[in-house]
């Protein structure tokens, strides 16, 4: 993975982590250490589930250009699908607080992609190929003599 790539992924990984944290201790300081737990393991998908999406829109774009924005929105149409899957299955457990997991995943999408959006507007992509300098150049066309 080339270093922008990776620079993009830990920009939008950092801020999200840091807000899953503050979203844990406000649920443990609300619903105890459950809310703890359901805050961290929403963290967690979110993180890992935009991070894979990170990733193959990525590729995608290094790969097949063309299909790069039907990609991006098909890939996050399925993210926020999948995160409501997530949400409705584990709407009654009792292993963690449900309302502090469906809380945190919320906040930490939006938290994501206000960074992501953030670091690809600080980043500098070319957008045009400059040209190599070791390229056919056209000579002087005036007179020789």
């Amino acid at each position: 993975m080339p270093s922008s790539d990776v620079r993009t992924l830990l920009q939008s990984a950092v801020p999200t982590a840091a807000a899953g944290l503050v979203a844990a201790a406000v649920s443990a300081g609300v619903a105890g250490g459950k809310g703890a737990l359901g805050a961290i393991v929403g963290t967690a998908v979110v993180i890992l589930f935009m991070g894979i999406g990170l990733v193959v829109l990525q590729r995608t774009a290094r790969s097949l250009p063309h299909l790069f924005q039907a990609m991006g929105l098909m890939l996050y149409t399925a993210q926020l699908l999948l995160l409501f899957i997530f949400v409705a299955v584990f709407k009654n457990t009792s292993l963690f607080n449900p309302k502090a997991f469906a809380i945190t995943l919320v906040v930490t999408t939006l938290v994501w992609i206000g960074a992501q959006a953030r670091a690809h507007m600080k980043a500098k992509i070319l957008y045009v190929e400059p040209e190599s300098d070791k390229g056919d150049k056209p000579g002087n066309p005036g007179s020789e003599a």
